[in-house]
């Protein structure tokens, strides 16, 4: 059992942009907790938080990893999330789960747009956010620099803890700001405490007494009476300081910076000590907000109270099962409890419960709020809250981005369609920003994520975990055609093979219409086709509009009048009229002006100031017609347009590269509109060359 009580436990997410240094610094930090007996390296696949297959032969994180261990009578649950953009959805779900937000930031390459967005969520769901500057050995570092650019960028709440001391371009040390110490680390990552550096001894512009004093007035702005001690010049003890920023941290007032180096250990103790000293525990966070029916609730962090957890990731494996990860709001949870789903009503009872170390399992027997724990086979999904009957509240989730690139998907083996169906279901389950449905127009199974790495690790996960291999195609675009004026039609069939024959004969007018079905009146008189045939002719028609005479796409906005006709008392059938419907309408549509349509969207695309005119003209490019802009807030600009879907499959692609990742965009269908006349001999092809696969 996790003895460990919520006043004991820190939850803290990995975030930030990809490359800066999450899983390294990870391991780092459990190697020298002595959680993990290995310092693993990303390059060998050995860390203990990408241990998947796909992340080991990429040397990326693409899920989010836990890994929960003592140290220095605290439970640290450490969430190392991805950063590559595709899987911003595994990034928000371990922010959710945290209480603190430490943001990797590479002393080589600065704030980037990784680190922009996870200080951006961290702070929407208000958690306590810290930076750490990685990579600090590296030859390129600047340490300073990257501490300038914080500042500019997210304001005077960055607030400099460890210091590098420089000397020559090389670090000679690394200060403790809060106890004035300094220290130095030997190729193991053992620190030995060395003079403090004076002027003489440094040669940055960047002096201590400057770094403490922007430290103490940080921590000034916490407290009245710091403020008064402040402003009569007096200086704070080192437990002020502590004090000060701890809660500075979990106000959002103060954002801690540290320096480390994951390769030579270096500041990695200093660190785990400021996670005990600075970062907030689980019960001093705000309370969750959740709702209970139509009223709002606020969920205390307390043992005592009722049972709330909240299912912050799904995890999919084809021999345990499915694994949730949960994070215990309030009140304690065991195996074998019943327990609430609030969204679904219904009663859950649980399974075995346990800690994780990456994918290391050790079962527990009980645990209590502020826990993140694993739950195995139960059928509750993520953004689910896991109650005790006595207080049913749903706990709130962030809104996960909106999949944005789609794939047709079709099985390379026949037979396979069951599989890929039963695996896909799995890997939604598991990914809240993937979505698997079939297009209604086109009958195409669609697979929906975040961008083309997105798309290509589901399908490879589809293979290595469940079998099933599939092949991936551009969209099918739902296209349709009408006419554009009415003409009048006549279809006889006529057919005689010894016995009864075969004898239909109807006039029809065709004309546009309002409407996305069949629209069929009769106008016959004096009996000349008979009333019992008149559904015969209404089904030869439904059939028919399935398929235009230009595309052989569906037809909308078509009105068929039945004026005339002529029947034979022996000859005449269902089948004839149904077969003279058919002939008549394959005429009339031809002499009709048929037109292909198009499905045109409405587009809201969201990016910064700078990148408006550049997103206005590929627009324009691609036959889009921009509407308006209105300011968006934080420096950008909100642009709404109608644009053709045929030309939108990778403009996702198109968005993330001319906005570094800063843009998103929503995308809903308006209607339909004619196809440029141009564009209609490939756009028949394409149809052609797709029907003969």
């Amino acid at each position: 059992m996790n003895q460990f009580q919520a006043d004991k436990i820190k939850n803290i997410a990995l975030t930030g942009h990809h490359g800066s240094g999450k899983t390294a610094l990870a391991e780092a930090l459990l190697f020298a907790a002595g959680a993990s007996d290995r310092h693993g390296k990303i390059a060998d696949g050995t860390t203990v938080c990408d241990y998947d297959p796909e992340e080991i032969r990429r040397k990326a994180s693409l899920s989010t990893a836990l890994a929960g261990f003592a140290y220095d009578g605290s439970w640290i649950n450490l969430l190392d999330t991805p950063g590559i953009l595709d899987f911003a959805g595994e990034q928000l779900s371990g922010i959710t789960a945290a209480d603190t937000v430490l943001i990797t930031v590479s002393a080589k390459s600065g704030v980037r747009v990784g680190t922009r967005k996870a200080y951006a969520a961290a702070r929407s769901m208000n958690k306590a956010t810290m930076f750490a500057i990685t990579k600090i050995d590296d030859k390129d570092a600047n340490f300073y620099n990257v501490l300038t650019d914080l500042k500019t960028v997210f304001g005077p709440t960055v607030c400099p803890v460890v210091v590098p001391v420089i000397k020559d371009s090389e670090i000679v040390s690394y200060v403790n700001l809060i106890e004035m110490k300094a220290y130095t680390y030997d190729g193991n990552g053992k620190s030995v405490e060395v003079p403090l550096p004076n002027e003489e001894t440094t040669d940055k512009e960047y002096r201590l007494e400057g770094l403490l004093a922007a430290i103490t007035e940080a921590v000034a702005e916490t407290d009245e009476a710091l403020m008064e001690k402040f402003f009569e010049g007096e200086a704070f003890t080192q437990k002020e300081l502590i004090d000060g920023i701890h809660r500075g941290m979990n106000s959002g007032q103060i954002t801690p910076v540290v320096c480390t180096s994951a390769a030579t250990m270096a500041g990695i103790d200093m660190l785990l000590k400021e996670f005990g000293l600075l970062v907030p525990a689980a019960n001093e966070v705000p309370p969750a907000q959740a709702a209970s029916g139509e009223e709002p609730v606020e969920i205390v962090c307390d043992a005592a109270a009722p049972l709330a957890a909240l299912v912050c990731k799904t995890v999919a494996d084809p021999f345990v099962g499915k694994m949730s990860y949960l994070k215990i709001l309030s009140g304690k949870i065991a195996p074998d409890m019943t327990v609430t789903n609030a969204r679904t009503g219904s009663e859950e009872k649980l399974g075995k419960l346990y800690t994780l170390l990456g994918k290391k399992q050790t079962e527990i027997k009980a645990a209590e709020a502020g826990d993140i724990i694993a739950a195995v086979k139960i059928s509750a999904c993520t953004g689910d809250t896991l109650c005790d009957a006595a207080r049913v509240a749903q706990a709130e989730m962030p809104v996960f981005p909106h999949p944005c690139y789609s794939m047709a998907v079709r099985a390379k083996n026949q037979g396979d369609e069951s599989k890929i169906s039963a695996g896909m279901q799995r890997l939604v389950e598991e990914d809240p920003t993937l979505t698997y449905e079939q297009d209604p127009s086109t009958k195409e199974m669609i697979l929906s994520g975040l961008g083309e790495q997105h798309l290509e690790i589901a399908v490879n996960k589809l293979k290595t975990k469940f079998g099933a291999e599939v092949k991936l195609s551009e969209p099918q675009v739902a296209y349709r055609e009408t006419i554009r004026r009415k003409v009048e039609a006549e279809g006889k069939h006529k057919k005689q093979s010894g016995g009864h024959g075969q004898y239909g004969h109807v006039k029809i007018a065709f004309e546009p219409c309002v409407s996305d079905e069949l629209v069929f009146e009769e106008k016959v008189f004096g009996g000349s086709v008979p009333k019992n045939y008149f559904p015969a002719v209404e089904k030869g028609l439904q059939d028919c509009v399935k398929k235009g005479v230009l595309a052989g796409c569906p037809v909308v906005g078509l009105k068929a009048i039945l004026l005339d006709g002529s029947y034979h008392p022996v000859d005449s059938s269902e089948m004839a009229f149904k077969m003279a419907a058919s002939i008549a309408y394959k005429e009339g549509m031809r002499q009709a002006d048929p037109v292909m349509l198009e499905p045109i969207n409405t587009l809201v695309v969201t990016a910064p100031d700078e990148n408006t005119g550049d997103i206005m003209g590929e627009l324009n490019k691609r036959r889009g017609r921009v509407l308006g802009m209105e300011p968006a807030g934080k420096g950008e600009t909100a642009i709404t347009a109608e644009v053709p879907m045929r030309e939108m499959h990778d403009f996702a692609m198109y968005l993330r590269q001319v906005t570094r990742g800063m843009g998103s965009f929503t995308m809903e269908f308006l209607r339909y509109e004619p196809l440029p006349s141009n564009l209609l001999p490939e756009v028949i092809a394409a149809i052609a060359a797709t029907n003969e696969e």
